[in-house]
């Protein structure tokens, strides 16, 4: 057979690691032939795609990022997109395609098998909100980066008797937020879920510097919002800009800065803002993500030669498994409230 693969959406630590999960399974399990499409769906499209073997592919594993490139074009936003695409892969010779990434990308993957296109998904973000899985590979790492961060934060916190704000990425979805903020001891945990009261938060921290804790950290989502009222339109502006994607995302950012100056402003405490941003994302990825990363490559090949085409591997409590990927991108994983509220919650403020 002659399989294609690509990445697309935001790049993640670990895809490479599927490229490479793919070209060495195919190539010495199968005698597969493997390309690699160029920057996504794009690639799909203009038919720009690049030999991958197994000599190519050997050592890339721990390497960040992807070897292919990544965009977030859409072929749905194209016209006669999806069309194009499917007589580009006929004219290549591609039997079918493995497309690694998050809802977008998979989006894309669910409807083009109305168009006669074999894929098989493979799920990546470093969010973690893709439903049908239990964790993407991708979000080991982005917790253990900004855990990291929490933790040098809070030294330089402490030295100055500092609130400092770290916003993390979260569109829709608080678990890097949830997770980096447990395991980094933050005062706070705000996220996309549970819209928060900025008086409220103003007055834990003022009640933590009067029992002697003078310095904070507080954990904020990229999509975390205020509840309803003035706070509500003025985070609004500040967090979010009005361009958009071929997928009509907004690009996030700035609600961390928005809320230091709030908390100073309220309290008095002198606070500062870090915006981990792209940090989350590259690097080299964790042993977690770059083994589950594997195996999600090697079942994705095993989907290919089933025929099993419509489906995306997921991880389930330790089993690797088949979902429907229309399942998987039916709607956003959002956080266990009883993780945030039961667990989380027993060590804020």
């Amino acid at each position: 057979m002659r399989i294609g693969i690509l990445t697309g959406g935001g790049d993640c630590p670990g895809l490479n690691a599927v490229i490479r999960a793919v070209v060495l399974t195919a190539r010495l399990r199968h005698h597969d032939d493997t390309i690699g499409f160029l920057d996504g769906w794009k690639g799909a499209l203009e038919s720009q795609a690049v030999e991958l073997d197994v000599a190519r592919c050997r050592d890339i594993l721990p390497i960040g990022g992807t070897i292919l490139g990544t965009s977030r074009t859409n072929p749905f936003a194209v016209d006669g997109g999806p069309e194009k695409l499917r007589a580009n892969l006929a004219e290549l010779g591609v039997d079918a395609v493995v497309a690694v990434g998050g809802e977008d990308t998979l989006g894309v993957a669910d409807k083009l098998g109305a168009f006669g296109v074999q894929v098989v998904g493979v799920p990546k973000t470093i969010d973690n909100d893709l439903s049908g899985t239990d964790v993407t590979f991708g979000f080991d790492t982005a917790v253990q980066t900004a855990t990291d961060a929490i933790d040098r934060l809070r030294t330089t916190a402490e030295s100055h008797h500092r609130v400092i704000v770290c916003e993390v990425m979260g569109r829709h979805a608080g678990w890097i937020a949830t997770h980096a903020g447990i395991a980094g001891g933050a005062a706070e945990i705000l996220v996309p879920e549970v819209p928060f009261d900025v008086a409220e938060v103003c007055e834990r921290l003022r009640r933590r510097h009067a029992g002697g804790r003078f310095s904070s950290i507080v954990v904020v989502s990229e999509g975390a919002l205020p509840q309803e009222g003035e706070d509500l339109e003025r985070a609004r502006r500040a967090g979010s800009s009005p361009a958009t994607d071929q997928f009509g995302h907004a690009r996030l950012g700035g609600i961390g800065g928005w809320l230091a100056d709030e908390i100073e402003s309220r309290t008095g405490f002198e606070a500062r803002v870090t915006t981990l941003g792209h940090i989350q994302r590259g690097g080299t990825p964790t042993a977690f993500d770059r083994v589950l990363a594997t195996r999600f490559g090697v079942e994705a090949v095993g989907c290919v030669h089933d025929g099993d085409f419509g489906k995306m591997v997921a991880l389930r409590g330790t089993d690797i498994v088949r979902v429907p990927i229309a399942e998987a991108v039916a709607q956003a994983k959002t956080v266990d409230l009883d993780l945030h509220r039961d667990v989380a919650g027993v060590f804020l403020g």
